[in-house]
């Protein structure tokens, strides 16, 4: 499981600049690589198209399909991704490797299955304007998405950092050269080349887990057993995965804010291009976020739980956790810091960046909030990773609920107060949820050693 600190540590032997540079900059391309290249594939297969693909409306038709097939898949995956990693964790934990994949592929029929039932009667009853083949690619993405994210998020949890970013970036190259040469079919050949861009994505992502982790099964139910699943995990994953698309909807369902692309579908033409451009910057938050937790944060972590477990003493125990303490809250504070210079930077180019793209600068106010909110995103990330490795739960739903209760009303607030206030319910949603989160996890920071010595393990 420490493959990927494994990775850094050994970039950082050399104890110079270079080692320095070179480690910070595998992190941030094995981190950030996914979502940086899901961003700009999509962007960039409807900005190649725009001139060969008529009327120029099915690009809008395709990108506005794209975010709400990533949105909603992402939302309803939500329910699995972090329960079934834990249970895929606690299995590798007991050596049960040969679990893992039978567990996942009865997953996978539980999920996929359930997303098509859900992909049809939407894609037959609210899509009735639409081609028939549009309904089909879009049926067929919507479960395949599923099954993408729930395999993706798992080996994140795994740490197999490089057959994702590997699988992604095999996947969206194959969907943009597709995707060029089914230009003349218009919207349905994109969608198409997006098609086989996430099924190869899909079988690379499955290929490493049958590669490293074989079983004599095919197939098994088990996670489906009682205290197999932690309800607390599937409120998570399903509250997180809403509350990050929240603002989004909220613009996208707002007359004043959208406008009508295809079916039931709408898109803010004023709001989505400014924030998914932000989301650019978390680059150097995302490498800062690997290095000090899976460096630093987990060796004190693994030594005071490996301390607990085989008897160690109770200075070398109290030792690793205050190692553990410093480290987790240093790394937060780093993530915070990195960010708000990423942040400086942005504001300083990012009127450049944005002219240079031909995107009028009247986005530059709402570009700009929405830096500051993507970097707190990355900060928030950071804190649920260590309540999840703290095992606190129950911390990790409340920081989830909180985000989701104030983006959905502060960003439906600024709707109302008018277009200066675009992007604040977003990033101010996230500072209060970092900042609780902040002042949780220093409580629970103190009382580690009596959270682990103490409580039930059957508490939920």
């Amino acid at each position: 499981m420490a493959g990927i600190g494994f990775e850094l540590r050994k970039l950082m032997r050399h104890n110079d600049y270079l080692g320095v540079v070179r480690a910070y900059s595998y992190a941030g391309i094995i981190g950030a690589g996914p979502w940086v290249i899901s961003i700009l594939g999509v962007i960039l297969l409807g900005f190649l198209s725009m001139h060969h693909v008529f009327p120029p409306r099915l690009i809008s038709e395709f990108q506005t399909s794209v975010t709400y097939l990533i949105a909603v898949s992402l939302i309803f995956g939500g329910l699995w991704q972090l329960a079934f990693t834990r249970y895929v964790a606690d299995r590798v934990f007991a050596r049960e490797h040969d679990r893992v994949l039978p567990n996942l592929n009865g997953l996978l029929i539980v999920a996929m299955g359930s997303a098509l039932v859900v992909a049809v009667a939407i894609g037959f009853f609210l899509f009735t304007g639409t081609g028939l083949v549009y309904r089909l690619l879009m049926i067929a993405l919507f479960s395949l998405l599923t099954g993408v994210w729930v395999v993706a998020v798992m080996l994140t949890g795994l740490k197999h950092y490089h057959a994702i970013l590997a699988s992604f970036a095999a996947a969206y190259a194959t969907a943009l050269g597709v995707g060029l040469l089914l230009r003349p079919y218009g919207l349905v050949g994109l969608l198409f080349a997006f098609l086989l861009g996430q099924s190869l994505l899909f079988a690379g992502l499955l290929a490493a887990v049958y590669r490293d982790y074989p079983s004599p099964d095919f197939l098994a139910f088990d996670f489906l057993k009682r205290g197999r699943m932690y309800p607390s995990l599937l409120a998570c994953g399903l509250l997180y995965n809403a509350a990050i698309w929240a603002d989004k909807a909220v613009f996208w369902f707002t007359p004043t804010t959208s406008q009508h692309v295809i079916g039931p579908l709408r898109a803010s033409a004023v709001y989505d291009l400014p924030i998914f451009l932000a989301y650019l910057s978390i680059i150097p938050g995302m490498a800062v976020f690997l290095m000090r937790v899976e460096t630093d944060f987990v060796e004190y972590y693994d030594r005071f739980y490996e301390g607990v477990r085989e008897g160690g003493s109770l200075s070398y125990i109290r030792n690793m956790r205050n190692g553990m303490v410093t480290s987790a809250k240093g790394g937060i504070f780093d993530i915070i810091k990195v960010q708000s210079l990423t942040t400086i930077l942005a504001f300083v180019i990012g009127p450049s960046v944005l002219r240079s793209l031909g995107i009028s600068l009247l986005y530059v106010p709402l570009f700009k909030i929405d830096v500051v909110g993507a970097g707190l995103q990355v900060a928030l990330m950071g804190i649920l990773n260590i309540f999840f490795y703290l095992d606190r739960r129950s911390r990790a739903v409340g920081l989830a609920a909180i985000f989701l209760a104030l983006n959905l009303g502060l960003s439906l607030a600024s709707t109302y107060l008018g277009l200066y206030y675009y992007g604040y319910g977003f990033s101010v949603s996230l500072l209060i949820t970092v900042l609780v989160g902040l002042a949780w996890l220093d409580r629970d920071m103190e009382a580690v050693e009596y959270q682990t010595f103490m409580l039930q393990p059957w508490s939920r």
